[in-house]
């Protein structure tokens, strides 16, 4: 996966920098939000915890998908601004390996 920035804008107002990119990935599936902003914390050299992928839209056919990010400058602006739902799609997915365990564990000793 090759990400390349088209457009950088500061945003002062907003406290935040936008960022316009495209991703291309011949021969792989659409990548993952997760993965795409992992790769521009690299490239940008952000902070994970303030970075948002906010669009990625693939084109049909080419391997190849238009994203728009934004990179702000404090935490308190990131929460106060960003919607609920575009702050969720940008965390990482929480294991529910040890939730079985642990129901698994209180099962049995109610069946003693």
């Amino acid at each position: 996966m090759e990400i390349n920035i088209i457009q950088k804008t500061e945003n002062p107002l907003l406290d935040r920098t936008e960022i316009e990119f495209d991703c291309t990935y011949q021969g792989d599936s659409t990548p993952k939000i997760m993965d795409v902003k992992n790769k521009l914390v690299a490239v940008l050299d952000a902070d994970k915890t303030l970075l948002v992928v906010d669009v990625l839209k693939p084109q049909f056919g080419e391997g190849k998908a238009v994203g728009y990010a934004k990179v702000y400058d404090s935490t308190e602006s990131l929460t106060s601004i960003e919607r609920k739902h575009v702050l969720e799609k940008n965390q990482e997915p929480v294991k529910e390996e040890a939730e079985p365990e642990e129901a698994a564990a209180k099962e049995e000793p109610e069946a003693e």
